[in-house]
């Protein structure tokens, strides 16, 4: 029994929850090289929803700096106290509870879990495809896409972004992270799927 129990936790640890973030998150090749079962993770969920794995990768980046369990942080109260968290994201993707349901549902994945980088990757992916559905937001545009993300698709086609300048600002470099990620990939995606890619940080 013990040993089965070890190969369970070790494949949650392949393509599951990390312990600490990766320490080169500028380099997509350095990132997933250092982290085993991320690549895989990433790419499963670019094939099985039509988007790249550097939008993917710059939405973790920017929501939780690839921290598995990050939380908003808490209101005060009397600016001393600590308060209740602005809100109920959570984890890699910071899905809101009531989205994160309406994935599960959607896909039929009830055990998926925020704090697990499979899930997580997998839950940007089916959001994008949501909001290229609904908004008709190309998939090759990240830039849009983390506005629909970050204001609800419904929010993106009512224009709340308008009046957010550092929205704006945050979601253009968004975009720009994830073409450089896209485009350090394409120099490295042979390496990876093979395993022989150089990691400094093993």
């Amino acid at each position: 029994m013990s040993q089965k129990l070890a190969i369970i936790l070790a494949l949650m640890t392949l393509g599951g929850c990390a312990v600490s973030p990766p320490r080169n998150t500028e380099n997509a090749c350095h990132l997933l090289a250092e982290k085993p079962g991320w690549y895989d993770a990433v790419s499963d969920a670019a094939d099985s929803w039509d988007v790249s794995e550097g939008l993917i990768l710059s939405f973790i980046r920017q929501e939780s700096s690839f921290v598995a369990d990050a939380k908003p942080p808490r209101t005060k109260i009397l600016w001393v106290l600590p308060g209740p968290r602005a809100s109920s994201a959570y984890g890699y993707p910071q899905a809101k509870e009531g989205t994160w349901s309406d994935y599960r549902s959607d896909t039929n994945s009830y055990l998926a879990e925020r704090d697990n980088f499979r899930d997580a990757a997998d839950f940007v992916g089916w959001y994008v495809d949501r909001a290229y559905r609904i908004a008709g937001i190309p998939k090759s545009d990240p830039y849009r896409h983390y506005l629909a993300y970050h204001e609800g698709v419904g929010g993106f086609q009512r224009g709340t972004f308008k009046s957010k300048r550092w929205l704006m600002g945050v979601a253009k470099r968004v975009d720009q992270k994830a073409r450089s990620y896209n485009s350090q990939l394409a120099s490295c995606r042979d390496q990876l799927d093979n395993g022989s890619w150089w990691n400094p940080f093993s």
